[in-house]
This record gives structure tokens, sequence and C-alpha cells, in this order.
């Protein structure tokens, strides 16, 4: 019988490919989502216990990173304090925990691609409180492996390349950070790389054990992102426009964002096999799903 996980955040990117691809890595997905698990008011430790999984991954979070700034005790409860309840529940119960974390907890200001082990330093709430959330893990203990994955998109959801092909139906021109870089990932490769990890955890690897990092491989600025997606819904008849290379100063947030975002994944490919694809390729296979 295939091993039950139980998902937190079953809206989300990458809790909806962990459905998807889920069941091809042996698993058997139970998905919980907001009507089921309201993290704000229910302890997430009870929801592990009522559900009995054999292994936890929790997807959820609260994501809104400008609203963040003006709803702060509500960011650290989603995401502070219920990862460290659910780490608790888990080592409580032997069980493998897999945290989603995030680039914001990391100010963007190194020369090169963070590596897991550099000092977190968020410039905002919702990278103080993604930070707590992983603070509290490791507190926790067990079994537990915390992935960082950055500049998220897919099929599912709300995401930059959605964002784009909804924009480029109405412009002809559109304006866009180039002065910020990171690497896209789509949302399956960070589902791929959780479910390797809770499945080295439930067969008892130590290597599968700690923080990982999981991005597309190769770098790219916004600008440079969005000229990819135009090029590639282009090619399959999809909309496209012209990108404008913008500067952050010129497109202002209440949250300041990393200037660098770029994560290096040597050890997630060490620990399971698994590296994700060059950023490009990958963003190829979600939009030939999403322009079919």
């Amino acid at each position: 019988m295939s091993p039950r996980l139980l998902v937190f955040g079953a809206k989300g990117q990458v809790a909806q490919e962990i459905a998807r691809v889920g069941p091809n890595l042996g698993f058997a997905p139970i998905l919980l989502g907001r009507d089921q698990a309201d993290l704000l008011t229910q302890d997430a430790g009870a929801l592990i216990e009522q559900t009995a999984p054999d292994a936890v991954v929790n997807a959820a979070a609260y994501t809104a990173v400008d609203r963040a700034e003006t709803e702060p005790a509500a960011a650290f409860r989603l995401n502070g304090e219920a990862p460290g309840e659910m780490a608790r529940a888990c080592r409580a119960r032997s069980l493998p925990f897999v945290q989603i974390s995030t680039d914001y907890v990391f100010d963007g200001t190194k020369a090169g691609p963070y590596l897991e082990d550099d000092v977190r330093a968020p410039l905002g709430v919702y990278g103080h409180s993604k930070a707590a959330g992983e603070e509290a893990v490791m507190a926790a203990g067990g079994d537990f492996a915390i992935v960082r994955t950055a500049w998220v998109y897919s099929v599912f959801g709300s995401n930059f390349v959605k964002t784009m092909l909804r924009l480029a139906d109405q412009r002809e021109e559109i304006g866009v950070v180039a002065d910020q870089h990171g690497c896209p990932t789509w949302a399956q490769d960070v589902a791929t790389a959780s479910l390797l990890l809770a499945r080295g955890l439930l067969e008892g690897k130590p290597i599968c054990r700690g923080l990982f990092h999981a991005a597309g491989a190769g770098e790219a600025s916004w600008a440079e992102f969005a000229a990819a997606i135009f090029s590639a819904s282009r090619a399959r008849g999809g909309p496209a426009a012209r990108v404008k290379p913008i500067t952050t100063a010129q497109f202002p947030t209440p949250t300041r964002r990393p200037a660098n975002s770029r994560l290096a994944g040597d050890r997630l490919s060490a620990a399971t096999g698994f590296r994700p694809p060059p950023w490009r390729d990958s963003l190829s296979a979600c939009l030939t799903e999403l322009l079919a």
C-alpha cells in the first residue's frame, strides 16, 4: 500500500502538482485546504493526528507579500507558528515532515547564488515570517526537510507566467523589472523534489534531512523571464508582447524584493539524484500544457 501523504495548502501550486505526480512516485496524497484546515484558527498538530498519515508536506502559506506588511499577525500565524505545530506533531509520531520555504528569507545582497547555510536576512514581514517557520521546524527536530524555492509558476493559480500572458492579450508592450535576478521554477519540479525528500526520510536516509534548495537551473531577470514566456507562447500561437526593461525603482512596491534570488541546488541533487531542469525547459513544458 502506498504511504499516505498529508499535504496542507490544497489550492496552492505546489500542492496541486504533488497531487498529480505523487502517485507516480509511490504516494497516496491527501490534500487539505482552508475548508478542511483553517490554519489561522485550528491547531495543525491536531489535524495531523486526526488524519494519521505516513508523512506530511506543508505547502500552505500566507503568500501575499505586500499585504503581509499590514497583516503581520496572520502572516506569522500561517508561516511561522503553524509549521512549528506540524513539525512538533510529526516528531512526536516519528513522521517525515517537509516544509516549503522561500528565497525571501535572504536579503538578496550576495554576489552569487545562495547556499542552504547562508545567513538568513529577510527584508519584510513575509520573509521574516517564513524565516520564523524555518526556525520553528528546525527547533522541533525529527525527520524534517525544508525546501526553499523561488519564482514559482504552474498551470494552477496565479503566477507571473499567467499574469504575463493575460497582460499580453491587452497590451503591445509591458514594462518588466530587469534588475532583480532569480531562478524561474516550475511548481512540478518543487513537488518532485519534496516527494523525493519525503520518500528518502521514510526510508531512513539521513542525507534527506535538513535544508535544501529546489529552483530551476540557470538564472534570469524578470524581464528575461517575460521575454522567454512570450517567445515560447508566440511559437505555440499564444499571446505575446514586447518587453520594456525597467528598474525596481520604476516599479515600487510596499515590500522590498531581493535583488538576487538565485538558489544553488547541489545539496538536493546529492540527496535525491534529482536536479530541476534548466528553467527554459520546464517553462516550455508548462506552456505546452497551459496553451493546449
